[in-house]
């Protein structure tokens, strides 16, 4: 992304896109599965409505994205909301990805491909990665994101090869986009040094 991706987002932010402060419905449907303690990074999660929400449920959370507008709009809500958030102004195509190693990292409807190749290393032992996205399958009822943003059909898993797939979902999900849901874990280091 460069500086005008960041003033774009700001710009967005202002003027009230974005604005839910209900986090992700696939997210909130997994929610057993998720740590409750633990370090957890909200990757590009704009205003932090899941980064909130996990850090109610008793994680560490950092909220990292791009947007300085959102961040503080964040920190804000997580004030009133009575929980603790660091935030980190990050742009994920060029800056050092937040350090780990995390027991979870959240990505929701944020995609660049190369990021996924990194998180292995970002998990701690057994850390979990969860991500929601929406799927080329998405057009088919709506017009956006359009479809260099999205991924195709039964991609996701493909892109975490190193990690345990515990959950995979696609298809019309709870809030009437066509999304794929994973949830993957880090083998733990003794099965890797096998």
């Amino acid at each position: 992304m460069s500086e005008d991706d960041r003033v774009r987002w700001n710009e967005k932010y202002r003027i009230g896109g974005h604005a839910s402060t209900q986090p992700s419905g696939a997210l909130t449907t997994i929610a057993p599965l998720l740590p409750s303690s633990g370090r957890a990074l909200d990757v590009a999660g704009g205003r932090g409505r899941n980064a909130i929400w996990l850090a109610r449920r008793g994680l560490d959370v950092c909220l990292a994205d791009i947007s300085d507008t959102a961040l503080r709009m964040a920190e804000s809500q997580a004030a009133d909301a009575g929980v603790t958030l660091r935030t980190q102004q990050v742009d994920f195509e060029k800056d050092t990805f937040p350090i780990g190693p995390w027991n979870l990292i959240v990505i929701v409807h944020f995609l660049l491909r190369p990021l996924f190749d990194l998180l292995p290393s970002e998990l701690a032992d057994e850390g979990m990665l969860v991500c929601v996205h929406p799927t080329v399958s998405n057009l088919k009822r709506h017009e956006k994101p359009p479809a260099q943003f999205l991924l195709e059909d039964g991609e996701l898993p493909n892109l975490v090869p190193a990690l345990n797939v515990i959950e995979y979902t696609e298809g019309w999900l709870t809030e009437g986009r066509h999304e794929a849901l994973i949830v993957a874990t880090k083998p733990p280091k003794a099965m890797n040094e096998r």
